[in-house]
Order: structure tokens, then C-alpha cells, then sequence
């Protein structure tokens, strides 16, 4: 597995810990590094993505609202919005990720975390959000 991939997973962990604690992700970020066996080359890119996400969160959300049809942000499983967060992110700010990796990264994360109907229902609002934002390549 690769090291964004890890890093992706470590940044995930962080924000779901974010949602389902009273700690944020940019609090719970350098607590996991140090409790868990971490590839320390994901650790620069996984402390990018949370303290983007954290920095850009009501930005990232404002665009997942107007993507997800008939869906609230705060009504999306934890796992499920925490993903759209990231690849969003990855969407919006990330010049040097190509807009269908991130896309495709989130579908293999949601694949290995969440429901059966997850992945579908991710990269739904995640093609829409591309659309959007005009960044289809």
C-alpha cells in the first residue's frame, strides 16, 4: 500500500475520531502517530489533509451540501462523510493529485470501511463535486 494511501487511512481515522469524540482531528492527529505503528513517511501528508480538512471545513462541506441531493452533511454516516471530506479536499486544494485518483482513493477506502452501498453512494457525490467545481480531466 502506498504511502498516501496510508496516509489517507491515518487522516480518516483522525477525523472520524473528530466526529465521534469531544477531541478534534487536528488533537487526535499526533496522538494516533504516537500510539499506533505508523508509516512515518504518511505522517507529513495524513498531518496536511487533517489540518487542511479542519482549516477548509466549512468550505469543503458548503460544496458536499450542494452536491448530495436530498442529503444533509450531518445526516451522512460518520465513515461516509469523512471520506467525501477528504477527497474533496484532494479535489479542491491538491493541484498534484489528479482529481479521478482522489475520486478512486476514496471509493477503495469507503470499499474497505464502510457498507456495501458506500462506494456507490461516495462516488455519486464525489463525480457530482467534480462537475461542479469544473475540474473534470
Amino acid at each position: 500500500m502506498g504511502n498516501r494511501r496510508k496516509a489517507r487511512e491515518l487522516a480518516l481515522n483522525a477525523l472520524f475520531q473528530g466526529d465521534m469524540t469531544a477531541t478534534s482531528a487536528v488533537e487526535n492527529f499526533p496522538l494516533l502517530c504516537e500510539n499506533f505503528e505508523i508509516n512515518k513517511k504518511a505522517i507529513p501528508y495524513g498531518r496536511e489533509l487533517v489540518y487542511g480538512i479542519t482549516d477548509k471545513g466549512e468550505e469543503i462541506d458548503a460544496k458536499i451540501a450542494e452536491s448530495a441531493v436530498n442529503w444533509r452533511v450531518s445526516r451522512m454516516s460518520v465513515l461516509d462523510r469523512n471520506i467525501i471530506r477528504l477527497a474533496t479536499y484532494e479535489l479542491l486544494y491538491k493541484e498534484d493529485v489528479p482529481p479521478r485518483v482522489a475520486i478512486d482513493e476514496a471509493i477503495e477506502l469507503a470499499k474497505r470501511y464502510c457498507t456495501e452501498d458506500s462506494p456507490a453512494f461516495i462516488n455519486g457525490i464525489l463525480d457530482t463535486i467534480l462537475k461542479n467545481i469544473g475540474k473534470a480531466r
